[in-house]
Order: C-alpha cells, then structure tokens, then sequence
C-alpha cells in the first residue's frame, strides 16, 4: 500500500511541476534524470574530500552520500541548461510569434509538460524503488522488535510492500552493485539473528589475526554488548555500546574489515551454516589451539618413561597451573600468537605471571617451525592424532578449539 501511496504522490508532484516548467524543460530535464543515474557515482567523488573536511568519517556515509550529491549536481547543472534552452524559445513567442501563437505555445507547452512530467516521475519512482531495495534489503534483516528505530522501521514497511507489489523486480533492473553487496548484507543478517554463531565467526581462520586486534579483543570481553546480543536488542543499541564503537568508528579498522572479508564471503557463509571452510580446511594448523593436560602428559611420558607415578603427578599440578590458560592462534597470514605464556616460577601467594607473545610459523615436511618474536627462540611443532605437540624440554599438547 504504501509503494502505491509514494508512486500516487511522485506522479502527482512531478506531472504538477511538468504542467509548470513546461515541456522543454521537463524534457531535457528526463534526460538528466538518466544521465545523473550514470554520472552520480564519478561526479560524487568530488564531494569525498568535502565530507572529510565536515568531520564526516563513516565510511556508510562516504559511501552513500558522494553518488547522492553527484546525481543532484548532474541533474541541476542539467534543468540550468534547460532553462536557459526555455527562456530563448520564450522569448521569441513573446515579443516575435504574435499573441495568437503565444497562446496556443503556452497552452501546448504546459500540457505537454505535464504528460512528459508523467514521465519523469515515472524515472523518479524507478530510482526510489532502486534505493528501497538496495537499503531495505539489509535493513529488513537486521529489524528484531517495535523497539527498532522509526527510520529502519519505515525503511522496511517500504522494502516488504516493495517486494509484494513486485516492484522489487525495477529497482533490481537497473542496479549495479556487486553481488559481494548482498552477500555482506546476508552475513550480516545471518549473524545479527543468530547471536550463538559469533563463536564460530571468530573460529573462522580467514579472521584470525584480526580478532587478535584489541578492539575485538574488548568486544569479546564486553559483558554488556554480549548481553544485548542474546536479547535481540535493537541494531542501534547494540551498535551504541563503546566497544563496538571502538570499531565501527575506525574508516581504517573497516577498510581492512571489508578487504579481508571480500574475498572469502562465499567460503565464510558456507563455515558458518556446515563448520566446514574449502578454502582454510586444507591447512590443519589454522585456529586456535587450547593447551591439553592430558595429551601434555602422555607426550611427557613417553619422553621420560621410568618417571614414577609421584612425579608424574606433581608434574601433571606443575603443567596445570603454569599453561592451564595458555592458547596459540595460527592464521592464514602466517601470523602466530602465543597467549598466557608463564614467565618464571610463581612465587608463594603471588599470581603467575603470564605474557602474550607474537611471531611467525612456515610448515616444513609436515611439521612447522614457530618462530616467536619477544622470546628469541625457535621452536617446532608437529601433529600426533589430534594434538598439536610444541617442541622443548617439556613437550606440551593442544587441541583445536572446539
């Protein structure tokens, strides 16, 4: 209903104002209505560097409004030469044609202004139902409740009656965005209604070394935003909590964001519904790996087999108390991290001390080197079932992050 209510008022407003410019303007201005369609995005870019000089950082809106401003530049700069085209041809029926072919150009000219006014709301209507589409289409997934604000909530009544009068079909005719657009909005939507999924988005080895970044390291540890989260509570309070800020306040952060989700959008839907990654699955080392007392003691039993069962127990309280927390995340990029690695011995009544080390790993004849910046040592790593075994005077266990 509400698409008819806006295609009655654009008609009726366009074939108004067609009636009173008259034809030639309303003509030409037809054909800068198309013309700006196409021209929008190059002209906005010159509004880019004016919306960073205005404080305007969000990369949303320096996405959205450049081909705005572009496609109202073109069109003015258009009905400007359209007028000028009707004050000649004015001009000449007033002080040259005669009073009877004045009035019969004057007549003329403003109905058939308003029929090819007809037609500019028409192309007005196209490009309305092309914006519905492109924004309700991500808006309409991440609604949750009457809680949501008024303009998303507006925003996808527009969009459904877009989509039940079929009308869905012309914006799409003439849409140019990348299919990578909606497949992020499908993500979004995936995650945004599934909150239990962000454990295994997390998991996904293509965005490990960013989840290393301190902004998603105090997103994870955000009581409040995961509160919200498993309340379903509103896209615009979820978004307003600090830690989230933190990152989509950062043009540089989601610049990085984006060019490392991009190519791996496809491969990352399918790890999120199956767990399943083709593109990380073939490398066994990526993800995170939690340090196992049990695997740890096998592999140090088998290194000193004539240890007696006291010692192997007192080893067993040593080993989980100093590396109990201890993690390794190896992402694609050959980034490694070694998280709440004990430093020392713990003194009585005193915490142990635990350090967060950084470096590299390379895969060599089915075992890996760890090279660890900060600790100056060299270390290999090699797989026996489903431990990760890291080499040194006490071999310890991992297993893979569940």
């Amino acid at each position: 209903m509400t698409i008819w209510l806006l295609a009655l008022l654009v008609l009726a407003t366009v074939t108004l104002v067609g009636y009173n410019q008259g034809a030639i303007r309303t003509g030409i201005s037809f054909f800068g209505i198309i013309l700006a369609f196409f021209l929008a995005p190059l002209a906005g870019k010159i509004f880019v560097p004016l919306l960073g000089l205005l404080g305007v950082t969000s990369p949303l809106w320096l996405w959205a409004l450049p081909p705005l401003f572009g496609f109202i530049l073109v069109s003015a700069l258009v009905k400007t030469g359209a007028f000028f085209v009707h004050q000649k041809v004015d001009v000449y029926y007033k002080y040259k044609a005669g009073d009877l072919r004045l009035a019969l150009w004057e007549r003329l000219n403003k109905r058939l202004g308003a029929c090819v006014g007809v037609l500019n709301g028409v192309a007005y209507l196209v490009l309305l139902s092309f914006i519905i589409y492109i924004f309700g289409y991500w808006t309409v997934q991440l609604a949750t409740s009457e809680n949501d604000p008024k303009t998303l909530r507006l925003m996808n009544v527009l969009a459904r009656d877009l989509q039940s009068t079929a009308m869905d079909r012309v914006g799409k005719s003439i849409d140019p965005l990348k299919t990578s657009y909606y497949d992020t909005a499908d993500l979004a939507g995936l995650m945004f209604q599934n909150p239990l999924l962000e454990a295994r988005f997390l998991r996904y080895p293509g965005f490990l070394s960013l989840g290393e970044r301190p902004e998603f390291q105090a997103l994870g540890k955000d009581q409040a935003f995961a509160d919200l989260r498993s309340q379903a509570s509103p896209i615009n309070s979820v978004l307003d909590q600090p830690s989230a800020q933190a990152i989509f306040s950062n043009p540089d952060l989601l610049h990085q964001i984006w060019d490392t989700l991009q190519p791996d959008l496809p491969d990352l839907q399918e790890y999120l519904l199956t767990g399943k990654s083709a593109k990380y699955d073939s490398e066994k080392l990526l993800g995170r790996w939690i340090f196992n007392t049990t695997g740890t003691m096998l592999a140090f039993r088998r290194a000193k087999p004539n240890l007696s069962g006291g010692e192997l127990t007192r080893m067993r309280e040593f080993l989980k108390e100093r590396f109990e927390k201890c993690m390794i995340v190896a992402a694609p990029d050959k980034m490694l991290a070694v998280k709440n690695f004990p430093q020392g011995l713990a003194q009585p009544g005193m915490p142990l001390q635990t350090t967060d080390l950084k470096g590299t790993w390379a895969a060599e004849d089915g075992n890996y080197e760890f090279n660890l910046e900060g600790s100056g040592e060299r270390r290999t790593a090699k797989f026996e079932g489903n431990h990760l075994i890291l080499s040194g005077d006490i071999p310890l266990a991992f297993r893979k992050e569940d």
